[in-house]
């Protein structure tokens, strides 16, 4: 008796199984951002955390194309959110510096995407 199994994929098949490794994002406050204010970060649209003075924010994410919101706090006066997409590149370290000015909150690349390896060697001591 002869028993055979054939498995076939096609292209799209290896496309959809390739696994990316994840690209890490960090966002930190600009040293003048004001000692009273904070403000609210959503990925994707969804609510991820409130950062306050002394605090930044780190995560993994997935590689591709995401959405940054940020929306100061407290919300007195005129305020409204302002959004940023990054292309999370894999395996890459993705710094951003929030910003405030005339009421609104905004994220600054803080240079460009940086391998594990550079970010390592620009900052050895594990700090951004």
């Amino acid at each position: 008796m002869f028993i055979s199994t054939v498995a076939h994929g096609g292209a799209g098949y290896l496309r959809s199984n390739h696994h990316f490794p994840p690209g890490r994002l960090t966002i930190d406050r600009a040293p003048n951002f004001g000692w009273n204010l904070g403000f609210h970060l959503q990925i994707d649209g969804r609510p991820v955390t409130s950062i306050a003075q002394g605090h930044s924010y780190s995560t993994w994410l997935s590689a591709g194309p995401h959405v940054l919101t940020v929306l100061k706090v407290p919300a007195s006066g005129y305020t409204a959110p302002t959004s940023t997409t990054v292309n999370i590149q894999p395996g890459a370290e993705h710094l951003y510096v929030a910003m405030w000015d005339s009421n609104l909150v905004y994220l600054q690349p803080a240079g460009f995407w940086l391998t594990p390896g550079a970010y390592w060697q620009n900052h050895g001591d594990g700090a951004p």
